[in-house]
């Protein structure tokens, strides 16, 4: 019997996503560049399951039933194209390609318009959930032709993440609609994981909350509207102890404060100027990890002590509810960004992407999974052409409730010396999209004035320029 679906690249992602494939009754082929690497998977972690390992390339495509199904799971960038050159000579037309990576959706749409050509047809398909996700049910966000879909689709359901019994998998729309979505989905976790840093960044250092009762107050968020994936690890990583042989305390304190990245938060923040879309929460996220490995400047500039007041109990715990709101207020601003982004995106290129089944299968298995994404899937689903979640009347209404504590924490923050870049660009988008007219007819003055880039009027129709004063000595 020949396998019925094949995956290329044994790194750990590789080798767990086979051996859910296989799990879950579809016999698999697995090729690796290395074979060392190949022949330890099957010594180990394979061994006795339906897995056929290719020595070659050849091999690994004789072994495939056709239509051929190939998964790539190799890293994104150059050495995708590099696996897909050395495998066009050997399938027929109608095979299908599936790159699993982190793969920047430009070069998705163009390997999709090249293997058209050819007779191939082609899938980028965003992969959540890290290496457990990927071994026991990720959350899969494929883009490609919906006829093709339907011949990955048996597969896909099968080894996806379930969340109310649903699979977490849906067809995302056409070409490179599944890698947009996926950098999205990392562009939103880049915000969430920077507010919640931020909150604290506030309990630890401003209200000298101890590790143990900052672990608690997770932990009990993680029962309320917060709950989240990354709520939950935040609750056990705040208080862990070092795990290092000899060493003693909280581990969180001897990791380095230069947060790392793999470039789709920057991809995101790309994508959303090109596109005139606003994402600030996500892109003072993106600004903070850069900002946080500028270790040689930080450690220039004299440092500044956080002004740690002496608050009653009561206090303390007012403000911690405080910033639960503001936690809450900003990380919806994350994903509404997120999802305006994807709207825009979706307009532009005709992806065709259900934003509502974007939120559905975002439930479970992948990073950003969080109980409230049950009311943004609501609210796309009663209204498709809800242009903004700030329109949605239950998420007005929570920004509304928690505005007050919102803007106490920021202010309270900005007073006692606690960067909260995230959190306070995220009340100025909120407050911004709420008034009825920005200082943005200044600029344009400006524009025209330096430059006779006109402006239009708000008391007539047209386009206008005016002859302003020279500044000119003597004129």
């Amino acid at each position: 019997m020949k396998a019925q679906i094949g995956v290329i690249g044994l790194a750990v992602m590789g080798e767990n996503i086979a051996l859910n494939i296989e799990r879950n009754g579809f016999p698999i082929a697995v090729y690796n560049r290395s074979y060392d690497k190949t022949e330890r998977f099957m010594s180990t972690r394979a061994q006795g399951k339906q897995v056929t390992a290719a020595r070659t390339l050849e091999e690994f495509v004789a072994a495939l039933e056709s239509p051929r199904r190939i998964l790539l799971m190799v890293q994104a960038g150059k050495p995708v194209d590099a696996v897909i050159e050395s495998l066009k000579p050997l399938l027929d037309k109608g095979d299908i390609i599936i790159d699993g990576g982190n793969s920047h959706y430009p070069n998705t749409e163009r390997r999709a318009v090249e293997l058209e050509k050819e007779g191939l047809r082609f899938f980028g398909m965003g992969v959540s959930g890290g290496e457990e996700g990927a071994l026991w049910g990720p959350s899969l966000m494929p883009g490609g032709d919906k006829e093709t879909y339907t011949l990955l689709e048996p597969v896909l359901r099968k080894i996806a993440a379930k969340a109310d019994g649903e699979d977490c998998v849906t067809y995302v729309g056409a070409r490179s609609a599944g890698h947009f979505v996926k950098m999205v989905h990392n562009g939103i976790e880049y915000g969430d994981m920077q507010l919640i840093a931020e909150a604290y960044d506030l309990m630890r250092y401003g209200l000298q909350l101890s590790s143990q009762e900052i672990a608690s107050i997770f932990t009990e968020w993680n029962q309320s509207e917060l709950q989240s994936y990354l709520i939950e690890i935040t609750s056990h990583i705040v208080n862990f102890q070092d795990d290092q042989a000899d060493a003693t305390g909280l581990l969180i304190d001897k990791i380095v404060d230069s947060a790392g990245q793999k470039g789709t938060g920057k991809w995101t923040t790309v994508a959303a100027l090109n596109m005139g879309i606003p994402i600030p929460t996500i892109t003072a996220a993106v600004d903070a990890r850069i900002l946080s490995a500028q270790a040689a400047v930080r450690k220039a500039i004299p440092n500044q002590d956080v002004v740690a007041p002496d608050l009653t109990p009561d206090q303390k715990q007012e403000l911690i509810q405080s910033i639960k709101a503001a936690l809450y207020a900003s990380k919806i601003c994350s994903y509404a960004q997120g999802f305006h982004l994807i709207q825009a995106a979706s307009q532009e290129s005709q992806y065709g992407v259900r934003l509502d089944e974007t939120a559905r299968i975002w439930k479970a298995g992948c990073i950003i999974r969080a109980g409230f994404l049950d009311k943004i899937r609501t609210a796309y689903a009663q209204n498709p052409n809800l242009t903004h979640l700030f329109l949605d009347p239950d998420f007005a209404r929570d920004l509304e409730e928690r505005s007050t504590a919102w803007r106490k924490v920021v202010q309270w923050a900005i007073e006692h010396r606690i960067p909260m870049p995230a959190t306070a660009t995220s009340l100025a988008y909120y407050d911004s999209l709420r008034r009825e007219r920005l200082p943005a007819n200044l600029i344009q003055g400006q524009r025209d004035f330096f430059g006779a880039h006109t402006y239009k009027r708000t008391d007539r129709e047209g386009t206008f320029h005016t002859q302003w004063p020279s500044l000119q000595q003597g004129e």
